[in-house]
């Protein structure tokens, strides 16, 4: 789960000419660089014994990030961290100036259960031009309640889709109307962005897109295991799917 995400936003700040991908002791770095601050992230690279330490290495981000005066966050999965640690974690990320924004079970299924009901017949296409770019973001910063031009300062650049991050976008009767995206590390397929507009939902295109952009995912990579981040509104969902929680995934925001 960790690895996955890290990698994850590894491949977003690699493509971005303002990202940045660092290694500090106990603490990665990968930075797009840009207006929204969830892109600009920082993440233990290893578990954490005691609130010195967790103490320790919020202030390597954060010094890092002041230095280029960017807002940005911390992913933690909760696992990593140790009893002392886990028991004072907000206070030590609020004396660095960072807040708890949400927390997102972490789930995993080793193999998707079939279809509950008949799903929506989408034309699902990958995100590989001007068109597709400009609809996944559109569907995303909607969904997610973010400006466009902050979600088209990280995913509407043709270098995003060519360092493993794989995007989806599905059209009924040629209007888009739901996204997903894919990421595979640590011998799991990620699975992030999934958004459907708001007057196609509860109608199963959002589990259309993500079944076949992980259908696509086996294809390549040979395996069925695949991960994610979820929100409430999904939960259920990836419940019948066959994903169940495995952590929990805390975002503290500057």
């Amino acid at each position: 789960m960790e690895e996955n995400l890290r990698e994850s936003f590894r491949a977003l700040a690699v493509s971005r000419p303002s990202g940045e991908v660092r290694e500090a002791p106990g603490v990665t770095i990968a930075s797009a660089g840009v207006t929204f601050q969830m892109f600009n992230a920082a993440f233990l690279s290893t578990p954490v014994e005691g609130d010195r330490e967790l103490d320790r290495r919020i202030a390597l981000a954060r010094v890092h990030f002041a230095a280029r005066q960017l807002a940005w966050s911390y992913w933690v999965c909760e696992d990593w961290l140790d009893k002392k640690a886990r028991r004072r974690a907000g206070d030590i990320f609020k004396k660095h100036g960072l807040r708890l924004a949400i927390v997102l079970p972490g789930m995993l299924a080793e193999k998707l259960t079939g279809p509950v009901r008949p799903l929506p017949r989408l034309d699902v296409r990958s995100v590989d031009d001007r068109k597709t770019w400009t609809h996944f973001c559109q569907i995303g910063a909607l969904c997610f309640n973010v400006p466009l031009a902050w979600f088209q300062e990280v995913f509407d650049h043709a270098r995003v889709w060519e360092h493993g991050f794989k995007g989806y976008v599905g059209y009924s009767m040629g209007e888009p109307v739901s996204t997903a995206a894919t990421v595979f590390a640590a011998g799991a397929t990620g699975v992030y962005n999934v958004a459907t507009l708001p007057d196609y939902q509860k109608r199963g295109c959002g589990e259309a897109v993500m079944r076949y952009a992980l259908d696509r995912a086996r294809e390549q990579y040979g395996t069925e295991r695949s991960i994610l981040q979820s929100t409430a509104q999904g939960f259920q969902l990836y419940q019948r799917m066959g994903y169940s929680v495995v952590t929990n995934v805390a975002v503290y925001t500057s």
